[in-house]
């Protein structure tokens, strides 16, 4: 089978496709005949031997995946052949894989491919952000930063599904169009110097309630200094590429909350939580209520193409790898 393999951490652009033996399933596992594949910032950094983890060599990126049920195991009794799911799974990009019958959610009717493998990371990181950690109430505001990527479109749409007013912060014109097309009441451009009184103009004398926070650096403190007393601020991650230090007088001064929001660790450390978030959010899209859709979409061969677009910080929406037509 095709797939991409990263051979030595350098440029994504250098990934190129190899033949690989295909997988052969174990008695309580299914072969996935994969169709999509959804690719992160961390992918990206992973490839290019920046990120914190590094798996050994060589290793085929990837860990979203939408597909079909070709086989099953023996020991198999809630999934069948010809049925489509979704799951996290290391070697995604690549035209198989093999799943525990466990790791595997059945994709709802209303998702194409591409949209099933944007969804599972990025909402499930937005309602653990939002809900859990941020305690998000219908009526408040909510900033979000780096908001036209994949976890910023997330974000927004599950904070409208709350009941929320999201006001989105992108660095171009196009960038905030889609934000408005997303859902976005608002948007300001948080490249200008002044970008905090337009955000004060764009706010209209309401609270600034909660900022999602997954791009760090400069960004970082103006909006924390941006928000309301008793405000949250979700840190989310690190896209700009530095962690920023934040005077925490800043916290004492405006009565307000910093949390840490890691999805991976927490539903490591309580697996028990996962189920429950994935039911409320595959219930809501049943619902109509938060629409997961694939930002731009690449052919497997242009794989580094599309991870390189991510690390310039270009890329709008989730970025997915068409496997399979």
């Amino acid at each position: 089978m095709r797939a991409i393999v990263c051979e030595k951490y350098d440029s994504p652009e250098k990934l190129t496709i190899h033949q690989v033996a295909d997988p052969v399933p174990g008695p309580d596992e299914v072969l996935l005949q994969i169709h999509a594949t959804g690719l992160g910032y961390v992918d990206a950094l992973t490839v290019a031997g920046l990120y914190q983890i590094k798996p050994p060599l060589p290793f085929i990126p990837g860990n979203e995946i939408a597909g079909v049920i070709e086989q099953v195991g023996e020991s198999v009794t809630h999934l069948s052949r010809g049925q489509r799911v979704l799951a996290m799974a290391s070697r995604g990009l690549a035209e198989r894989a093999c799943l525990p019958e466990a790791a595997c959610v059945p994709i709802p009717d209303r998702l194409s491919a591409e949209a099933a493998a944007s969804f599972l990371i990025n909402y499930c990181t937005a309602y653990h952000g939002l809900v859990h950690c941020g305690h998000l109430q219908a009526g408040e505001t909510v900033l979000v930063l780096g908001a036209s990527g994949g976890v910023g479109a997330a974000a927004i749409d599950v904070a409208g599904a709350l009941g929320a007013t999201v006001i989105a912060a992108a660095s171009s014109e196009e960038k905030r169009n889609a934000c408005i097309a997303l859902g976005a009441a608002g948007v300001v451009d948080y490249t200008r110097e002044d970008w905090r009184e337009a955000l004060k103009e764009t706010l209209a004398g309401k609270p600034l309630n909660l900022v999602y926070d997954p791009v760090g650096g400069q960004y970082a403190e103006p909006a924390l200094r941006s928000l309301s007393p008793e405000g949250r601020f979700l840190v989310v991650g690190f896209a700009a590429g530095e962690i920023p230090r934040i005077p925490l007088n800043l916290a004492l001064l405006k009565r307000i909350a910093i949390v840490g929001v890691n999805w991976g660790a927490f539903s490591g450390a309580n697996p028990g939580e996962t189920r429950p978030v994935l039911d409320t959010l595959l219930e809501w899209i049943a619902a109509g209520k938060i629409s997961p859709s694939a930002g731009e979409c690449y052919p497997l061969a242009q794989a580094g193409t599309a991870m390189m677009k991510m690390l310039d910080r270009k890329a709008i929406g989730k970025t997915v790898i068409r496997i399979r037509d």
